[in-house]
């Protein structure tokens, strides 16, 4: 008997109840990846990077009990169905993808393979909850994230992970692709040189999580809003290419709750967190247009401007103000961006410069490491107000007062924006307003050194009013 364990956005060994599961059923396992580039959204380039240096972490992980981690790049129903023929497949492993397109082909591959006899066996690794499972007291599923997290935290089953299977054989290597000549890895230019942060892999994910239990879980709440500080976990591109499941997640942080005093708020809040990822695959599951349509479908009648200049000025961190233009910065060089900065630049981008979220959204999906299309695409539609639980129409960040609340010292600017280092921390995020001879002392040259504000925000602000309570 051989079966297949199909690798997707779960490559780890630990906790992989699609693994255990083949190797329970069968002492000959192939474990499978597949590269499925065309038939659904193309990876960002970001997100190549990580996925090259996860499967290379992945296959040594493998290879140390003698399996080789055969890769294929194509489209996974053709392949999967020329493996089940060459290679005499009795059984299919795989943990679900909550995606809508691939849950349609999912499906379809199911069905195939049952009709030729072939055992399917499908888990949910990746969630804490299935969408089906969570619903309001009329039937239907949720829209707005309070309630829905009040009810779906109470089925959370806090259990231990399970361990990685003790043994597993391959009796036969499989001819499969090179990891290099998939080309995931930037050449020209390589612009990965700031990525060096990061550790992808499963050892990398592990040590990131105990990291943040160990020092940072019990302050959460005081601190996940300061880009300047270490407050936040940094797990979201291992929780996305599931280095880490939710389970491992969810589990640890209860087991330092429990044992450590002091623990209950930052661990609640930081929890929180992981339900809003999981509210949003929630939205997806439900409404699976999220992606390109606005979940309100009021919003349709927004006016946008749309203008590419302002777009690329925006990407580039050239907007003149200071706390944009560091995220902004910080994403390009590292792949990733704090959060709380996240919704500051979104706002800045839809609500300043009246550029569509979706613009706003593919960029974040070419450049963050941890791009997932539930979480950015609720994450832009929270911002836009345009989403289920939206923020309201007249939150719009201001991006002088954020970075003066959120980085009072000046810390992240003076990280991300060395032109203004030397600035005071009265004007490090109002450049524009400080006197010549502070500017002069700080060799900043408005215009030069750096860019004047590219709109007035006060005026942009209720340029936004305006357009929303047409909207309304």
């Amino acid at each position: 008997m051989t079966v297949i364990c199909w690798f997707r956005n779960d490559l780890r060994l630990r906790d992989n109840s699609a693994l255990i599961a083949a190797a329970k059923a069968s002492d000959d396992v192939i474990p499978l990846y597949i590269l499925d580039d065309k038939q659904y959204r193309p990876l960002g380039g970001a997100q190549r990077w990580w996925l090259h240096h996860s499967l290379t972490s992945l296959a040594a992980d493998l290879d140390k009990y003698g399996l080789q981690l055969l890769l294929r790049n194509g489209n996974s129903k053709k392949i999967l169905a020329e493996l089940a023929d060459t290679h005499n497949i009795t059984g299919l492993y795989w943990n679900q993808v909550f995606e809508p397109k691939k849950l349609a082909a999912d499906n379809a591959i199911r069905k195939f393979f049952e009709s030729n006899n072939i055992e399917v066996d499908v888990f949910n690794d990746n969630l804490l909850n299935h969408p089906d499972d969570i619903k309001n007291k009329s039937g239907q599923y949720f829209k707005v994230f309070t309630p829905y997290w009040r009810t779906a935290s109470e089925f959370v089953v806090d259990e231990p992970p399970r361990q990685k299977p003790r043994t597993l054989a391959q009796r036969t290597k499989r001819r499969g692709d090179k990891l290099n000549d998939w080309d995931l890895l930037p050449t020209r230019p390589d612009w990965s040189g700031g990525f060096d942060c990061w550790q992808p892999g499963e050892a990398g994910a592990h040590k990131a999580l105990g990291q943040f239990v160990d020092a940072h879980v019990h302050e959460y709440l005081d601190k996940r809003d300061r880009p300047d500080l270490p407050g936040t976990s940094q797990l979201s591109p291992y929780i996305h290419f599931g280095e880490l499941s939710p389970r491992q997640i969810w589990h640890s942080v209860k087991q330092a709750e429990q044992s450590r005093s002091g623990m209950a708020k930052g661990a609640a809040g930081f929890l929180r967190q992981l339900g809003w990822r999981e509210f949003s695959y929630h939205l997806l599951y439900h409404f699976p247009e999220f992606p390109t349509d606005n979940f309100r479908a009021e919003f349709d009648k927004f006016s946008w401007d749309n203008d590419k200049q302002q777009l690329k000025t925006w990407q580039q961190g050239q907007t003149g103000y200071p706390i944009v233009d560091a995220g902004m910065r910080q994403l390009w060089h590292t792949g990733y961006m704090h959060n709380r900065v996240r919704m500051i630049v979104a706002s800045f981008l839809t609500k300043d410069l009246f550029i569509d979220w979706r613009k706003g959204e593919a960029w974040f999906w070419d450049t963050l490491v941890d791009a997932d299309l539930a979480n950015n695409v609720a994450g832009w539609q929270w911002v836009a107000g345009s989403g289920a639980d939206a923020s309201p129409y007249f939150r719009i960040f201001n991006p002088t007062t954020q970075g003066e609340k959120f980085d009072p010292d000046g810390d992240y600017v003076r990280q991300w924006v060395p032109e203004l280092a030397d600035l005071p921390n009265k004007f490090i995020h109002n450049p524009s307003a400080a006197p010549k001879a502070i500017l002069d002392e700080a060799n900043v040259i408005l215009g030069e050194t750096y860019p004047w504000p590219m709109v007035d925000h006060k005026e942009a602000r209720e340029t936004a009013l305006a357009r929303y309570k047409d909207v309304k």
